[in-house]
């Protein structure tokens, strides 16, 4: 899939390779496609995005390197301009349509794109473990997605999310989101689980990567943008979810909550596995 065409180009259409075989964008020419009439406009947009880099720990440079250039001035004379130019990563342009004007139906266009490479690119992990067998794939996602909670609910707790009826509600939120509405107890009616029963247990391999995705995603969002009370972060928590079903849909992928439920826990795959390699 592609951006829509803003004046006869897309952003895969801009993209360019370096000399050494490296795929990056050019900054002035993701500008217009933005619909950012100055340069002058654009470029905070940059810096905050390079912000947002720095707080998710990864590093500016290979992602933001800035491109100088020597100007006319007159009179034969030029000056050079360090930060001209930036050429950037697939993900520093993730960065970008995340804090730009969202009012702008190109940036919504934009984040669409850019959540639908992000799950796609969630599959072909998935995809690469698939020397394993279906158990086998949902034991190791679900133990990622047990890391990508606890992360969450740090950073939701930061958030104003606080106790642990509050953190109940915020994962509902983005359940809802996720599952057309749907939350926790309609889920599990709709499953046919008991209520003694955790629905990431009994999760196939392609819903638990889903979940993942929305996991993964709202803590990115609620770190990013500093959310700050329960409200917002759970209205941002189910926002999330939404995408990722919407991301789901554009995909042409099975809407989660019509995935089927595999017939044994996670976890009593995982206690089957351990037993099998005689792990005590």
């Amino acid at each position: 899939m592609q951006i829509e065409k803003i004046k006869n180009k897309s952003f895969e259409d801009i993209k360019k390779v370096s000399k050494d075989g490296k795929e990056y964008w050019s900054a002035r020419d993701l500008q217009p496609l933005l619909e950012y009439s100055k340069w002058d406009k654009f470029k905070p947009v940059i810096l905050k995005s390079i912000e947002a880099c720095k707080k998710s720990k990864n590093p500016v440079e290979p992602h933001f390197p800035h491109m100088g250039k020597m100007v006319k001035l007159g009179m034969n004379l030029e000056r050079n301009i360090e930060d001209y130019d930036y050429h950037l990563s697939r993900y520093a342009c993730y960065l970008i349509v995340q804090n730009a004007d969202s009012s702008k139906p190109v940036i919504a266009m934009g984040q669409t794109y850019f959540a639908i490479q992000t799950y796609r690119q969630e599959l072909e992990d998935e995809a690469n473990l698939k020397h394993l067998s279906e158990d086998e794939r949902r034991v190791f996602l679900r133990d990622e997605l047990k890391i990508h909670n606890k992360q969450l609910a740090q950073t939701a707790s930061k958030a104003g999310v606080e106790s642990g009826l509050d953190f109940a509600i915020f994962q509902n939120h983005g359940y809802k989101g996720l599952y057309g509405g749907l939350g926790v107890k309609d889920i599990h009616k709709k499953k046919g689980l008991k209520k003694s029963h955790k629905i990431l247990d009994h999760m196939g391999s392609t819903e638990l990567a889903a979940n993942l995705f929305r996991a993964t995603q709202a803590e990115e969002k609620l770190r990013r943008d500093n959310i700050s009370g329960k409200d917002i972060a759970n209205k941002t928590h189910n926002d999330i979810g939404k995408k990722v079903r919407q991301t789901i849909k554009e995909i042409g992928g099975t809407m989660p909550e019509n995935l089927p439920v595999p017939d044994k826990s996670a976890i009593s795959v995982k206690k089957k596995m351990i037993k099998k390699l005689g792990v005590k």
